[in-house]
């Protein structure tokens, strides 16, 4: 079973709203970068990633069970959960082997160029910040790079 994708909706909060709706889970990784602003998304892409308490039966989603959310930063935003700045770099660093690094490196971007191109409020986990290190010069420049 496939969620609606993407192609469907205007934006991607308008499709967030609609297919997460009566469902318990917290937007992670790629999908809470395009919730929190920090990631424009790809226009086909039809994957969502999501902390949940249970396995979800969708092919389009990348479900990270967990046993509940009370380790995990959680905003909303227009009605949508999704985890915190701080919460969703860690996270990404954390399963950078898994994850697309342009989004990171993008929404990496963003957030230094939104807070006067400074990094000194995100609060990046100690055993992440070698990676975090290697990352940044990238960060700074992509957009540079394109």
């Amino acid at each position: 079973m496939e969620l609606d994708t993407r192609s469907n909706y205007t934006s991607h909060r308008d499709w967030f709203l609609s297919i997460l709706k009566g469902l318990d889970v917290v937007l992670c990784l790629t999908s809470a970068l395009e919730c929190l602003d920090l990631f424009v998304g790809y226009v086909h892409e039809s994957q969502i990633d999501v902390y949940s308490t249970t396995p979800l039966p969708y092919k389009n989603v990348n479900c990270f069970v967990v046993e509940n959310f009370d380790n995990i930063e959680i905003v909303e935003i227009a009605g949508i959960r999704c985890t915190s700045v701080n919460q969703t770099f860690n996270d990404l660093l954390k399963y950078f082997d898994i994850i697309d690094e342009q989004s990171f490196a993008q929404g990496l971007s963003d957030y230094y160029y939104e807070n006067g191109e400074s990094f000194d409020e995100l609060k990046i986990d100690p055993q992440y910040a070698e990676i975090f290190e290697e990352m940044k010069d990238w960060a700074i420049g992509f957009y540079n790079y394109g």
